[in-house]
């Protein structure tokens, strides 16, 4: 289906102030953002990048006092080896974090309190440019389902509350894994503390202002060396980062210091649609978020450049294809494996009926995904499900430019994916995830806020 009219993005422009009820300004271009991670990145120098490409202050303040967590904001312009950058700090309490050389004795009893209070929390430890864990009262951490409920009633877009949440799930399902327990039983400590909260919504919030149609990241320099955390001393990258960062182009460079945070590697995680070099774009903006050292001979920065997308070519790509015959497994279990699947890395997961030896129904599974994903995939494939044999091939695939678009319904905001091709819009379609949160949350059919949703768009 194509649009007849010119669409124009729902954004923020880079130099006008963002209103009250958080629905950016009117802008006419599709745009791009690059994050340059060749200091790495944390929620911080995130935040600040944002700040430095437009994102007004206010909105960012605003957030952080819908949580009402007891934190304010100050932002600052510094300089890191020479490149000027905005600075953001999170105050919690009253009290400024600082880094872990700076107060030692503040993380000492920091890492004592938390063990006093549970046996399963987070290993992340403290980053290069990272707050410290609190000594005023946090220490004890935050279950995901209290960091749900605090994200769900703030007054704040509903697309932001959902990417929001998502990199704590994404957090959450990371610590689950690495301390083999379940997620909702993972205490998030230094990820949970105030400052990092404030981190991954503002971030949520800043993100949807700039109206980014897509957010595409270089290769990520992670740091090297070791990092001292609540259970000791850990080699750079730390577990918890390794882990978020599957299937991201990552190498070490400069200081022996950590650069990549679990917090900014889960932002990442969430934010990006792909990894590469620097996208086609007309640059429009280049913004820098520092980070609170200063190397002598490295720019503590991360760059966010901002453009006009070219999006007049259809990208092309080399991607596995794995398949599988199953004749004798039940339908709950391949429905389960199908979403661990996709959940897991898969670019898509699907399947379809067969008629196997002997004129047996079966199914043919098949799963599509990136190249450096194939081995872990084909071993979960084997673990999932019972086929005694994974076929696998690598084919071309070529896609249509995307970006995403937000609609405002009765109930919140729903994004809307919308493809493209040489500069017309091709396809678009409701977010199935924004959806079926506004359905849940209001109790109304899907399909009526599927509905609403596609006729706020085609009515724009």
């Amino acid at each position: 289906m194509n649009h007849a009219f010119k669409k124009e993005e729902r954004g923020t422009t880079l130099d006008s102030p963002t209103t009250n009820d958080h629905r950016p300004q009117t802008v006419s271009t599709m745009r791009i953002a690059y994050l340059d991670c060749f200091s790495g990145i944390s929620g911080d120098m995130f935040l600040g990048a944002l700040v430095d490409a437009g994102v007004s202050p206010k909105l960012l303040k605003d957030a952080m006092a819908a949580l009402d967590i007891g934190a304010r904001l100050e932002i600052s312009r510094v300089t890191r080896c020479g490149i000027a950058g905005t600075k953001v700090d999170v105050y919690a309490q009253g009290e400024k974090d600082l880094p872990r050389e700076v107060f030692p004795e503040q993380h000492s009893h920091a890492h004592d309190h938390t063990h006093a209070h549970s046996h399963e929390h987070s290993d992340e430890p403290q980053r290069a440019d990272a707050p410290a864990p609190h000594s005023h009262g946090h220490e004890h951490g935050r279950h995901l389902s209290e960091i749900r409920q605090i994200i769900s009633r703030a007054s704040i877009g509903e697309a932001a509350k959902a990417t929001a949440i998502r990199i704590f799930e994404a957090l959450g399902a990371t610590e689950a894994e690495i301390h083999n327990t379940s997620v909702e039983k993972v205490h998030f400590h230094e990820v949970g503390a105030v400052d990092a909260m404030v981190d991954i919504v503002c971030a949520a919030v800043g993100s949807e202002a700039l109206a980014i149609s897509e957010w595409v990241c270089s290769p990520l320099n992670v740091g090297s060396g070791t990092v001292k955390c609540a259970h000791g001393t850990l080699p750079v990258p730390a577990p918890a980062t390794l882990t978020l960062l599957k299937g991201a182009p990552v190498y070490s460079s400069g200081p022996a210091v950590e650069l990549v945070t679990p917090t900014g590697a889960a932002i990442v995680k969430v934010l990006t649609t792909r990894f590469g070099s620097f996208p086609a774009m007309k640059i429009e903006k280049a913004a820098y978020g520092a980070g609170t050292r200063d190397f002598h001979d490295h720019p503590n920065v991360l760059r966010l450049t901002i453009g006009e997308a070219d999006d007049t070519h259809v990208s092309r790509e080399t991607i596995t294809v794995l398949e599988a015959n199953l004749d004798d497994l039940s339908p709950q279990v391949l429905a389960y494996a199908s979403e661990k699947l996709l959940a897991e890395g898969a670019l898509d997961v699907f399947s379809i009926p067969v008629q196997m030896k002997k004129g047996r129904p079966g199914s043919l599974l098949t799963v599509l995904c990136k190249i450096d994903d194939a081995d872990r995939l084909t071993k979960l494939i084997f673990t999932e499900t019972t086929t005694l044999g994974v076929r696998r091939r690598e084919e071309q695939r070529q896609t249509l430019a995307r970006r995403w678009e937000t609609v405002k319904t009765s109930w919140g905001d729903v994004r809307i994916k919308i493809a493209s091709m040489n500069g017309s819009i091709s396809n678009y379609a409701p977010e199935y995830e924004d959806c079926r949160a506004l359905a849940e949350a209001n109790h109304v059919p899907l399909k009526t806020v599927i509905e609403a949703a596609m006729r706020q768009y085609k009515n724009c």
